[in-house]
């Protein structure tokens, strides 16, 4: 069992994704879990209900899968450099710019959630063979340190912020 980060491995921003992950869930089974509840819960949305954005402003149902993608890709490539030892520092990415930067709603819902198993699935056989020493190492993302451990949790974290904002403020699979 991969433990739970403290909170001097990761900064501020990502408090509210650590706090995602329930304080007994086994990382690297919610890491597993998660693209099968994505799918399971936009099951029966339509793709041109997926399209619609709820609100100005606000992404659609593809864009916030395609984010989870973007970030997915990211956070897990922090996590391979710092868990190998790399200590460049990596820099940030501002997600408002990447969703609008390509058109994910082009996209069928289908092929967005057969993307994120994929990667979910690779980075699970990436990182679950980790051992505690290379969990423990720390690297620097965003001007802030980070460990690979907390990149896991904060991974799950994120997943599971956009599947309850999905369920609350988008209604889906309600």
């Amino acid at each position: 069992m991969i433990p739970r980060p403290q909170s001097d491995e990761y900064a501020p921003f990502y408090d509210g994704y650590v706090q995602h992950v329930p304080p007994d869930a086994n990382i690297t089974v919610l890491l597993r879990t998660q693209p099968d509840e994505l799918r399971a819960l936009v099951a029966h949305l339509p793709d041109e209900q997926a399209n619609q954005r709820p609100a100005p402003g606000e992404w659609s149902v593809k864009e916030v899968i395609g984010h989870i993608n973007d970030t997915e890709r990211i956070f897990a490539y922090r996590a391979l450099r710092v868990a190998r030892g790399d200590t460049t520092p990596l820099p940030g990415f501002e997600q408002n710019d990447y969703v609008p930067a390509t058109h994910f709603n082009a996209r069928s819902l289908a092929n967005l959630v057969d993307e994120f198993d994929a990667q979910r699935r690779a980075n699970v056989l990436c990182f679950e063979p980790l051992s505690e020493t290379e969990l423990a190492r720390r690297g620097t993302a965003s001007d802030n340190p980070v460990s690979a451990r907390a990149l896991l949790y904060i991974m799950a974290g994120h997943v599971a912020h956009h599947l309850y904002s999905l369920r609350t403020s988008y209604g889906v699979g309600g």
